[in-house]
């Protein structure tokens, strides 16, 4: 399974490139069945990312562009009276696909990011009083702009923390910069892609992630950053428990990417900043955020068993 993810990788890279370790991350993050929210700033590739993925993996792809006037129903659906037979029917909303992308997604009301992040908690929705299940698996995406750009409604801590995983992918460096500006068109290059992967080939790989061994050691290593977290006065408040079991998570899918038999530290340091840097807070409140230099700051604090 690991030449079929290194495959994927190697062909995203085609139109991604240059950020092999970003597009890793993103993959580690969908092994784990878990979701993934991308801040950065407009036209580095962002949506270029997750249509790409979509792609690999043949999965069912659908894009929400979050406005402030978005309404919960645009993303959920409606129900539809009929005259003819008088019954309601519901129309189902771009939500039931497989991997979706929200697409700037603090642009949109709180109302309307709330709907959205109910369905990644529970994947189903209840409306008119009846559950309707998502498609599995079901991913999402979401995007948004640094938050000092206008017109944003940042997402509270508490959703926050419902993804897994918060990447940055940033400028190109000069090389790849010079592939992308004198190459094909990004756009035409997906198109002629196939899947590297099938959707029950990537089930399967989600199933073995739980499987992959954590030996105590290495558990003892995630409480220490945990408890070093919650103690040190550098960190506004420390790491909760769901995030100790995200990282966890989150290090089996990245050691079963990497062909490991168990959890190494080093996939645990891997996969750190992506997992913590959302949840992560410093005690004085700059109104900068640096959850990656706070993760960094909490790897080189705590020691390697």
């Amino acid at each position: 399974m690991k030449e079929l993810l290194d495959q994927v990788i190697k062909e995203a890279g085609r139109i991604i490139v240059g950020k092999e370790q970003t597009l890793r991350l993103a993959l580690t993050c969908m092994l784990a069945n878990g979701h993934l929210l991308i801040e950065d700033l407009p036209g580095v590739g962002k949506t270029t990312l997750a249509h790409t993925l979509a792609k690999l993996i043949g999965l069912q792809y659908q894009r929400i562009q979050f406005t402030s006037d978005l309404l919960p129903a645009d993303i959920i659906g409606v129900s539809v009276y009929h005259r003819g037979d008088e019954t309601f029917q519901f129309h189902q909303g771009p939500i039931f696909t497989q991997l979706l992308l929200a697409d700037e997604i603090n642009r949109a009301t709180p109302k309307a990011q709330s709907a959205l992040l109910e369905a990644m908690e529970e994947r189903q929705v209840t409306t008119d009083g009846k559950t309707r299940a998502l498609p599995q698996p079901f991913f999402v995406i979401a995007t948004q702009n640094p938050a000092h750009q206008i017109g944003t409604f940042p997402l509270p801590e508490s959703q926050l923390d419902r993804f897994l995983m918060r990447l940055h992918i940033g400028y190109p460096d000069e090389a790849a910069e010079r592939t992308l500006l004198s190459g094909e068109d990004r756009r035409h290059l997906l198109e002629q892609m196939d899947p590297c992967l099938t959707i029950e080939q990537l089930k399967q790989l989600q199933q073995q992630v739980p499987r992959i061994h954590v030996a105590d050691a290495l558990l003892d290593y995630i409480q220490d950053l945990l408890k070093f977290s919650r103690t040190s006065p550098r960190f506004n408040h420390g790491l909760s428990p769901r995030a100790g079991l995200a990282l966890i998570n989150s290090a089996r899918a990245w050691a079963l990417q990497a062909g490991h038999h168990e959890v190494l530290p080093e996939d645990v340091q891997a996969v750190l900043a992506a997992t913590v840097g959302h949840r992560l807070h410093s005690s004085g409140d700059t109104g900068i955020d640096e959850g990656s230099s706070l993760a960094q700051f909490l790897l080189q604090s705590v020691p390697l068993p």
